[in-house]
C-alpha cells in the first residue's frame, strides 16, 4: 500500500511542480546530456549498441522511473563498460552480456539484503568521498576529452573555445537563478549549431553524415555473448554501479530532496538491474542511476519525475521514428557545450561535500524536540577525521581513476582513526582502573 500511495503523491507533486515550472523542467530534463551524449555516440558508431533501441528502451527507463521514484533520477550509460567497450571495439552481443553480467550480480545483492547491509555499514565520509570524487571526474573529463582538444576559433568556427567560454560566462551569470533553463537553451543553440555544421563543413573532419530523416524503428533480438572479456567487462562496473549508481545516488537523492520519499539502495538496485535484463536482449546500451546525472538534472532545474518523463517521451519518438539516422547529428552537437554542462554537473556533485560535517545523515539524533531529531555537536578533531577520510577516499577515486581503489582507501583511513580511538579509550581506561579501585 505504501507503494501505490508514494505513487499517487509522486504524480501530484510531478504535475504540480510541471504546471508551475515547466521550463525549469524541460531544463532539468537535459542536464545530463554531456554524459550521456558522448558515449551513446561512440558506442554506436563502434556498433556495440543499437541507437534506436537504446533510445527507445532508455525513453522507457525514463518514463517508469519518473512515475516510480517521483525525482529526476537519471538513466545513463553504465561508463566502465562503456569505456571498455569503446576502447577494444567490443561487439554488440558482448557489449549486452557486460551489462547483464552487472544486473545479475546487482540483483542478489539487492533482493537478499546485502546492499542494504552494506550501505549500513558503509561510514558517510566515505560515501560523500565518493560523491566529490565522482564530481571532481566530470570535470577533468570535460576538460580533457571535450575542451582541451579544442582550438580558439579556425579552422572550427562553430565548435571552438570560443562557444566553450561563451556557455561558460552564461553559466556563471545564472548560479543564483536555479530556474532558469540553462540546459534547455544551451541544447537548443547546440542542435542550430549542429544543422549548420552538417550543412557546411560536414564537422570539418572530411566526415560527411546525412541530416536526419524518418527511419521507423525495427526491433530485433540479441543472445548475448558471456566471453570471458565480456564477463571481465561486467565485473568491472560492479564498484561503479554499486557505489556510485545505487549508494550515493540514494544518499544524494536525500540530500537534494528531502522532502520527498527518497529510493533505497535496495530499490534502486532492483530498477538497474531489471533495466538491463530487459535491455540486453535487444541491443539497448547498458544503463544505470547515477549521483552525477541527478546532480546534473538538479542544477539546471529539474525538481521532480516530470522533467525524466519529458524526456523518455521525448527519446522515445526520437528512437521509433528517427533511430539510426540521428547518429550524424548528435555526433554534430558542438564538444563546446557538451563540456561546460559536464562541468555545470561536477560542481553540482562535488558540492554535497560541504554537509559533511553539517547536515550529513550520520549526524542527527533521535530527541524530544518538536522535529523528532537534532544535530549532534562535532568536536574539532572529528571534523578533521571526517575531512581526512572523505579527501582519502576522493584522492583514491582521481590518483588511480577507479571507485573501488578509492573506497578501500577511504575504509582503510576510517579503520585507522577508529583503531586509534580504541586504543586511546583502552589507556585511559587502564590508568583510571587504579584510581576506581582505591
Amino acid at each position: 500500500m505504501a507503494f501505490f500511495s508514494n505513487i499517487r503523491r509522486f504524480h501530484r507533486h510531478n504535475v504540480y511542480t510541471l504546471r508551475s515550472s515547466p521550463l525549469s523542467e524541460l531544463s532539468g530534463a537535459l542536464g545530463d546530456l554531456g554524459t550521456l551524449l558522448p558515449l551513446m555516440i561512440t558506442l554506436a558508431v563502434n556498433g556495440s549498441i543499437s541507437l534506436s533501441t537504446t533510445l527507445v528502451f532508455s525513453g522507457f527507463y525514463n518514463l517508469v522511473t519518473g512515475i516510480v521514484f517521483g525525482i529526476p533520477l537519471p538513466v545513463q550509460p553504465m561508463k566502465a563498460i562503456a569505456a571498455a567497450a569503446i576502447a577494444s571495439h567490443t561487439s554488440l552481443r558482448e557489449t549486452m552480456a557486460a551489462g547483464s553480467v552487472t544486473s545479475i550480480v546487482v540483483l542478489v545483492l539487492s533482493v537478499t539484503g546485502l546492499l542494504q547491509w552494506v550501505t549500513r555499514v558503509i561510514p558517510v565520509p566515505v560515501i560523500k568521498g565518493i560523491q566529490f570524487g565522482a564530481g571532481l571526474s566530470l570535470i577533468i573529463s570535460a576538460g580533457t576529452s571535450l575542451l582541451r582538444p579544442l582550438v580558439w576559433f579556425l579552422p572550427w568556427p562553430l565548435d571552438n573555445r570560443i562557444w566553450a567560454l561563451l556557455a561558460f560566462l552564461s553559466l556563471i551569470a545564472t548560479q543564483r537563478l536555479p530556474r532558469f533553463p540553462y540546459a534547455l537553451i544551451v541544447f537548443l543553440v547546440g542542435i542550430i549549431l549542429a544543422f549548420v555544421i552538417l550543412t557546411t563543413d560536414h564537422l570539418g573532419h572530411g566526415q560527411h553524415y546525412a541530416l536526419p530523416w524518418f527511419r521507423f524503428w525495427s526491433p530485433y533480438t540479441v543472445i548475448p555473448n558471456w566471453s570471458p572479456d565480456a564477463i571481465g567487462m561486467g565485473i568491472a562496473q560492479l564498484p561503479l554501479t554499486t557505489l556510485n549508481s545505487v549508494i550515493a545516488a540514494s544518499a544524494l537523492a536525500y540530500d537534494l530532496l528531502p522532502n520527498l520519499p527518497n529510493p533505497s539502495v535496495t530499490e534502486l538496485g532492483i530498477s538497474v538491474a531489471l533495466m538491463n535484463l530487459l535491455g540486453c536482449w535487444f541491443g539497448a546500451m547498458p544503463v544505470c542511476h547515477g549521483a552525477g546525472g541527478l546532480a546534473a538534472q538538479y542544477r539546471f532545474g529539474a525538481r521532480s519525475g516530470a522533467s525524466i518523463i519529458l524526456l523518455g517521451l521525448f527519446k522515445i519518438v526520437l528512437g521509433l521514428v528517427l533511430g539510426e539516422s540521428l547518429l550524424g547529428l548528435i555526433q554534430a552537437f558542438p564538444k563546446s557545450l557538451l563540456g561546460i554542462m559536464v562541468i555545470a554537473a561536477g560542481l553540482e556533485l562535488a558540492k554535497v561535500g560541504q554537509s559533511l560535517n553539517h547536515g550529513a545523515t550520520d549526524l542527527w539524533e533521535s530527541s524530544i524536540e518538536p522535529s523528532g531529531r537534532v544535530h549532534r555537536r562535532v568536536s574539532d578533531e572529528e571534523r578533521l577525521e571526517r575531512w581526512t577520510v572523505m579527501l582519502v577516499t576522493t584522492a583514491g577515486i582521481l590518483a588511480f581513476k577507479n571507485d573501488a581503489v578509492g573506497f578501500l582507501a577511504g575504509l582503510a583511513c576510517h579503520g585507522a582513526y577508529k583503531i586509534a580511538e580504541w586504543i586511546e579509550r583502552k589507556r585511559r581506561n587502564d590508568e583510571m582502573r587504579p584510581l576506581l579501585n582505591t
